[in-house]
This record gives C-alpha cells, sequence and structure tokens, in this order.
C-alpha cells in the first residue's frame, strides 16, 4: 500500500461501497460504481499503451465521467493533466506540446477544437470523447482523429482491480490558471498532494494522518454532502473532490454555475459545505438569496454549517451579506496555490471581519520570508511585509521549466519552500494579512501597491459589482494604479467620486489614477481574475484619468 490518490480512493471504496459517491443533476453513483468504471477505463487506456508516467489529458466540464476519467488515469499510475475547457486552439496546442500528452479524454462537443489540434501533436495517439453532460445528444464529429466514444471504451473491460502496486513517488500535475501568463505544470508527488490538499493533515492542528483515518471515517453514518462550485479543471475543486471521495461524503457537482439552482440544489439536498471562489460566486449567490427572500417565500439553506472561499477575494462587503442570513454558520477563508497547497485559514464570524483583507492564521510549514529570503520570527515582526512560502511537503518543481521551478521552490538553510510570490503583512497570534500577488505589485513613485487590498476597499462602494486593479505607465511615477470596473445595473461612477470615497480606506498613493467601465470583468471559469485583459482594458483610450499630482 503506498500513500498514493488510486490507493486512497480504493480505501474508501471498500470501507463504504454501497454509499452514494457523487451526484450530478438527478443521476448519482457509488463508491462501488465510480471503482468499476474507473477500473474499465483504466484497463482502456492500459491496452493503448498509456502506462505509468505518461500524461492524460482531462479536457470536461464537471460531470461524473469527469471524475470517472481522473480515477481511471492515477488508478494505471499515469499522470492526469487538467485542461481548462475555455481554452482556444493556440493555447490548447501550448498545453498539448508543453504537456506531452499522449491521451485525452474530452467531453464530445469540444471535438472541433480537437481535430484542429490533434494532428499536430504526434505524441497524442489515444482520444476518448464522453458525453457533454448539458447536451448528451451531440453528435460532433470525432472520426478525423480516431476519437472513441466512453461506451465503446469500456464496454468489453474487466472491472477487476489488478493494476499492481503503487508508488508515493507518483506524480499528479496541476496545471495553473495562466493569469499572468501560460500556465504553468506544478509536479506534485502523490503523498505530498495527499498531505496538503487531499486531507493528510488536520488542517487545524498540523497533525498528520495515517493511511486509513480517512476511509474509517468512511464508514460512519451520516457523512457530509458537500457542493465544491468551481470547475474540476481548477486544482481547488479537484482537490476538494478527492478530498471528500477518500473520506466517503457524498460531493454534489455542476456543470455549470447557476445560483439559482445552486440555491434549489442546496436546499433539496440538504447540503452541509460549499466551496466557492471569492466575490465571482460569492456575490452572485447572496443576491440571488436574498431576492427570493423579498419574495416572501425564501430558499431553506439551513442544512449549511460551512461556507469556505478561496482562490480569490471574499470581500467584507459581501461576506457582511452571507453572515447576516447564515448567523449560525462557518465562514472560512483559505489561503494556497497550485504551488503551496494548503498555507492557512481565517475562521471568522459576523462579529469579527477583517476590513483590511482576507487575515489568516499560518498553518504548518507555513512562513514569510523577507528581501532577502530569510524567514522572519512572526513575533517579532508584526507589521512587516514579506512573501508567503510553505515547507514541508511542497512540488517537485514545474514541469519541463527549471528556470521558473529555481525561482518558485527555493532551498533556505538546507529546507526547501515553495515561494510563488503572494505577499502578506504579519499580524498578531501567528496571523498574516493577505495582500496578492507580487507580479501584479503597483509601484507608483517607490511606494508598492497591491492591488488586491484596493479591490476590497472599492468593492464597498455601493454602484461597484465587481473589479481588478491593475499598474499603467506614467511618465511622473513610473506606474500608477488603474481600477477597471464593473458596475451595477443603472448605476454610474466618476472617477473623483471613487477618489473621494476611498480616502477614508486607503493612503492616498493607493488611489486610482484611473478609471475604466466595463461590461465585464475578465475572470476565467474559476473565478480567478485575468490581470493582463484587465491591464489592456485600463490602457484603452476611453479611460478617465486624474490629473497629474493628484
Amino acid at each position: 500500500m503506498a500513500l498514493n490518490i488510486a490507493d486512497l480512493f480504493e480505501h474508501a471504496v471498500d470501507a463504504a461501497p454501497d454509499k452514494p459517491a457523487v451526484k450530478v443533476g438527478d443521476r448519482v453513483v457509488t463508491y462501488a460504481w465510480l471503482e468499476a468504471e474507473s477500473n474499465k477505463l483504466g484497463h482502456f487506456l492500459a491496452a493503448q499503451g498509456v502506462g505509468p508516467g505518461d500524461h492524460v489529458g482531462v479536457y470536461a466540464k464537471n460531470s461524473v465521467e469527469h471524475v470517472v476519467a481522473v480515477l481511471a488515469v492515477v488508478k494505471i499510475r499515469a499522470v492526469n493533466i487538467n485542461v481548462n475547457y475555455r481554452y482556444v486552439e493556440g493555447e490548447l496546442n501550448y498545453l498539448f506540446d508543453n504537456a506531452d500528452v499522449v491521451a485525452l479524454i474530452h467531453e464530445r462537443p469540444y471535438a472541433p477544437l480537437v481535430a484542429a489540434c490533434a494532428p499536430k501533436h504526434e505524441k497524442l495517439q489515444t482520444i476518448v470523447v464522453i458525453p457533454d453532460v448539458l447536451d448528451p445528444d451531440s453528435d460532433a464529429d470525432i472520426s478525423s482523429y480516431g476519437g472513441v466514444l466512453y461506451d465503446d471504451a469500456v464496454a468489453d473491460q474487466s472491472s477487476e482491480r489488478d493494476f499492481g502496486e503503487r508508488s508515493n513517488d507518483d506524480l499528479h500535475i496541476i496545471y495553473t490558471g495562466g493569469t499572468t501568463g501560460f500556465p504553468k505544470g506544478v509536479m506534485w508527488r502523490h503523498e505530498d498532494f495527499w498531505r496538503v490538499l487531499g486531507g493528510g493533515i488536520d488542517f487545524y492542528t498540523g497533525e498528520p494522518l495515517t493511511e486509513f483515518v480517512q476511509s474509517e471515517q468512511a464508514k460512519q453514518d451520516g457523512r457530509m454532502v458537500t457542493f465544491p462550485l468551481s470547475p474540476l479543471m481548477h486544482g481547488g475543486a479537484q482537490a476538494g473532490l478527492l478530498m471528500h471521495l477518500f473520506a466517503g461524503h457524498l460531493t454534489i457537482l455542476e456543470p455549470k454555475f447557476d445560483p439559482q439552482r445552486t440555491w434549489e440544489i442546496i436546499e433539496r439536498e440538504g447540503v452541509q459545505l460549499i466551496f466557492m471562489t471569492g466575490d465571482a460566486m460569492a456575490r452572485p449567490l447572496i443576491e440571488e438569496f436574498e431576492r427570493k427572500a423579498a419574495t416572501g417565500t425564501p430558499y431553506d439553506g439551513s442544512s449549511l454549517f460551512a461556507i469556505s472561499s478561496s482562490a480569490a477575494i471574499f470581500s467584507p462587503p459581501v461576506k457582511s451579506r452571507w453572515m447576516a442570513a447564515f448567523p449560525n454558520s462557518v465562514f472560512t477563508d483559505s489561503v494556497g496555490a497550485s504551488e503551496t497547497g494548503f498555507q492557512g485559514m481565517g475562521l471568522q464570524d459576523k462579529d469579527a471581519i477583517s476590513s483590511d483583507g482576507p487575515v489568516v492564521g499560518l498553518g504548518p510549514s507555513s512562513v514569510v520570508l523577507d528581501d532577502e529570503n530569510r524567514v522572519l520570527d512572526l513575533a517579532e515582526n508584526v507589521g512587516a511585509i514579506g512573501r508567503l512560502g510553505r515547507g514541508g511537503s511542497v512540488p517537485i518543481g514545474y514541469y519541463k521549466d527549471p528556470e521558473k521551478s529555481a525561482a518558485t521552490f527555493l532551498v533556505i538553510d538546507g529546507q526547501r519552500f515553495s515561494v510563488p510570490g503572494d505577499f502578506a503583512r504579519i499580524e498578531e497570534g501567528n496571523r498574516v494579512t493577505l495582500l496578492g500577488r507580487g507580479s501584479n505589485c503597483v509601484n507608483t513613485g517607490g511606494e508598492k501597491v497591491y492591488p488586491e487590498e484596493v479591490e476590497m476597499a472599492i468593492k464597498g462602494h455601493e454602484a461597484v459589482y465587481d473589479v481588478l486593479v491593475v499598474g499603467v505607465p506614467d511618465e511622473k511615477y513610473g506606474q500608477a494604479v488603474a481600477a477597471v470596473v464593473e458596475l451595477r445595473p443603472g448605476a454610474s461612477l466618476e472617477l473623483e467620486d471613487l477618489r473621494n470615497f476611498l480616502r477614508a480606506h486607503l493612503s492616498g498613493y493607493k488611489l486610482p489614477r484611473a478609471l475604466t467601465i466595463v461590461d465585464e470583468i475578465p475572470r476565467n471559469a474559476t473565478g480567478t481574475a485575468q490581470y493582463p485583459r484587465a491591464k489592456e482594458m485600463a490602457l484603452a483610450p476611453s479611460s478617465a484619468a486624474a490629473p497629474t499630482g493628484v
């Protein structure tokens, strides 16, 4: 037995084979069914020559077959490659090439893009086509690249678990969202992935778990009903799914985020725990909840006892509305990255909401480094700003990118740390305030401005629905702070009005010097900010600008 993703799932299957594992729409499958189907698909892939260490892309929305595909790949010791289903042809070609994909499992509607890309990649020889969860009758042509329908692939395959021993050192790769450039493949050993993303430690105490702790929990009655709202192509949602499969919970998935349907599912299924991506999901969800309550027939969300946000800002104004609606629920801000896994968590209630930004207690092995890459003593450096890092179980590096690996994965005093570039301010009590990614930091007149701090303040304005802050060239200061804003329907906003509002919250050098109103803030499917696109918008000639020196 190994601390391996496939083994950990199989432990749960053995502990609770007949319990429901995944539900999508009206379709619910048990742990035993997932086991049998993933074994069949695994045997098919192996028969095509896909073996340990080979890279297999999974290109699909949230569905039962998506879960089967992920499990099948790890069962044969191949390597999952998450594919963003919003990629265009050039981005797909980049990923297939960079990741050295030898097999692909994709939803049928993406066939035209696969047909355009697949012939350009000699290594890509095996393609399995799964039905579209939203349009099962899609008949897009798959013949030009030799695609095999999922049902045909598994039809005559064995459902037995006979794949041999696995290793803690098997690789699991998560491609980053590419917020600031091309996506990079973060290489995790299975054991390290489990320790920091799959529930292999107690997130509150930092104590490591032993191999069968989660599967023993699966035997208990009344396992949780969990609902990760993000796409499984996102590393955080994938980790949440696996963590809950290891422990015997029921995971509900949806192929498309829809606030009204989300509340209907929470009410109908008695969902106890949801994961969401900051304001991008939290704001439309609470607005739909409030809208329905105003009709006199509110949604019943009384089953919700844990509401977790990660990967994006869950701003104080939005969080306050949630806490007013769910005063007895537990709210958490989790911090981490594809390169670090879990780094810390902030528990907050209606009487203790931070107005400066997410404040989290640092988890085990998390550190703050100064400009000389020295580990700061948290008790002695309250108020200092540095880069967040994590030691212990960290990735091997970026796939095929030794230069970026060397810049992110540092050896300090003989210990390896992952330091992806997120900045934080040290607070009392082993806590930090998150300031955002250093690559997005705006250097204006020698002062550093962290976009997320300004975004948090701007979101407090009643006219603002969503916002991103970027740095734009400035002749006098080098860079100037620019706000790209999506307004609420019917609202209007002038730059000077926004600046006057912000003076009570931010220092003068942090105030936006330019304002661009857009129809929609650029974010990817997980809600992650697309700062390069926001900067393009800010540089458009229609932007309003404040006079120099103001």
